[in-house]
Formats: structure tokens, sequence, C-alpha cells
């Protein structure tokens, strides 16, 4: 993910710290513990050649990257989707990869719907788009849907009007990265009151260059957490210790569900923090998520 990249000179000038828990999420959680919050953890692409020899074996052929993946990961944030709208057919072949496991596919809206002129007269697409993504049954994770750089509060209502067509049943989140949809109080507060009444999410964006897009707020009792890492520089490993103290606050006060899909620049180095990020996400919120584990720690596990 280019969006929000900084020169690595500039890193250790910029303020990572999360800003304070927002009074909005008072509303939204219960204040005590949900009985059993879920917690999924992945990257954005499963068919990434530069994790050959770290956690895909060195031989291993790019049609069977899924299948590897998941050993590693229960979640993916599914960016195929945001370049081509699937059949249900293409779609089922990746489910039976997960076939078995507590995985979840978060699937992004088409680029056809979100990306390209007015969201108004999208309803033929966006239906192809939900007929395909049924096909991962039990294993569809929420849906994000992400607006462009340009794509301000000016246009708000045609927003609103738009996600008011999402058919019930599926989850979804929204991204906007315009920065007057942070910069502006009352713009700010509309957005996310509108999302809570709409029962929509709000996905967070943890990026270097965009402060503003990580905004804490959880319009609902959920939270999908897009974080872009700078290829293992000091900081991202204070930044992840930040999210888990972060995370087990929410927890404590009822967060249900927390997806959390790693970023880099460059996505060579994304299995490393993860096994950071899960190592600490086991010790501090006492939970048990599957470790990547690397090569050499698979000996036999795949002659």
């Amino acid at each position: 993910m280019e969006f929000g990249r900084v020169p690595e000179n500039e890193l250790d000038s910029i303020d990572f710290s999360l800003p304070a828990e927002p009074a909005f999420n008072k509303d939204t959680l219960p204040g005590k513990p949900a009985a059993a919050p879920k917690i999924y953890l992945g990257c954005a692409k499963w068919g990434r050649e530069e994790w050959l020899g770290k956690i895909y074996p060195l031989k291993t052929k790019e049609k069977d990257f899924l299948q590897q993946y998941v050993q590693h990961y229960n979640s993916i944030e599914l960016n195929a989707t945001h370049y081509k709208v699937y059949g249900g057919a293409g779609i089922q072949k990746w489910v039976d990869k997960a076939a078995g496991k507590d995985f979840m596919f978060c699937p992004k809206m088409y680029q056809g719907v979100t990306h390209r002129g007015s969201l108004a007269n999208k309803q033929f697409i966006s239906n192809e788009f939900f007929r395909g993504i049924a096909a991962f049954g039990d294993h569809l994770g929420p849906v994000f849907i992400q607006v462009s750089d340009t794509f301000s509060p000016n246009r708000k209502q045609e927003l609103f009007d738009y996600l008011k067509t999402l058919p019930s049943g599926i989850q979804f989140f929204l991204e906007v990265r315009h920065p007057d949809w942070f910069r502006k109080a009352d713009i700010c507060a509309e957005l996310f009151s509108t999302l809570k009444e709409m029962k929509i999410g709000a996905v967070i964006t943890d990026t270097a260059g965009r402060r503003d897009c990580a905004h804490m707020h959880l319009p609902i009792s959920k939270v999908f957490i897009r974080y872009v890492g700078n290829s293992l520089h000091p900081t991202d490993y204070t930044r992840s210790d930040a999210w888990i103290k972060r995370l087990q606050y929410w927890l404590q006060q009822g967060l249900a569900e927390i997806y959390f899909f790693m970023h880099m620049h460059d996505e060579a180095t994304s299995p490393e923090l993860t096994v950071y990020l899960v190592d600490a996400i086991n010790k501090q919120l006492g939970v048990q998520l599957t470790r990547p584990t690397f090569v050499e720690q698979q000996k036999g596990l795949f002659d």
C-alpha cells in the first residue's frame, strides 16, 4: 500500500501516538467484555512471491499460495475483488482451500462501483458483486467499501444514499480518505453518527503520512484496522505495542470482533511483523491465534 508513504528518514519525526479514546465510543461499547470476542489477523494478499522461502516453501507454485497462506493466518483482506467481479465458481475454489478452518475472507468492493463516476445507478454491478461473494458462505467476513482519495464530504449525500441500498445480512465497513472528512468536527461527527445508525463500521487506517485516518471511532462493536508498516523500522514495533493496548481496552469495554490487516510498502517483511503481533496479542489478550511459522521452522511439514 502506497497510501500515506513517507521517506524513511522522516519516520522518526512523526508522532505515531494513537488518538485519545473518542467519547463517541461510549455509546457503542457496552462497558463490559463480550462473552466470546473474535480476533482475525491477516494480510492484504496471499500471492506474494517474496514469501517463498519465508512462510511458503521455496518450490510452492502460485496456484498453491492460498493453501499455504491459510496455515498461517485466519483472515485475508481480499483486494482482488476490488479489481474484478468474481463469479461464484471462482470464489468457491478459494473457499475450498479454507475448508474446515475458522477463516474469513474480507472482500473489498469492486472499483467499478466505488472509483468510477457517481455511486448513483450502480445497483446492477453492485448486485453482481454480491452475487459472487455469496459463494464465500460461512467464510464471508466484512465487506469493506473504500471511496477514493478525492471523494470529499461535498458528495456525502451521494455516499449515504448508496449505503442505504446495501443488503442486510452482510457486515460492511467504510473507508474514507479525503482530509475534509476528518478536518471539520461537524462533518466528522455526521459521518460516524450516520454509520452508527446504519450499523456500518468505519475502517481505521494507520499509516505514517495520514495520521488523521487513524481516527479510532467505533460506530459498531467491531473494528477493521488497516495497519501500514515500514519494512520493520523500529517504529513498527512501538506502534504495534500501542495497538495491543488499545485493543485490550476495547475488549474490556465489550468489543466483539477485531479484524487486523498488515500492510507494508514492501510486503516482503509483512510476515515478520505479524509474528511479533501474534506473540503480543496472545500474551496480552490471552488468546491463542496461530503463530505464522517460517520455512526453517517447518521441517517435515511440507515434505
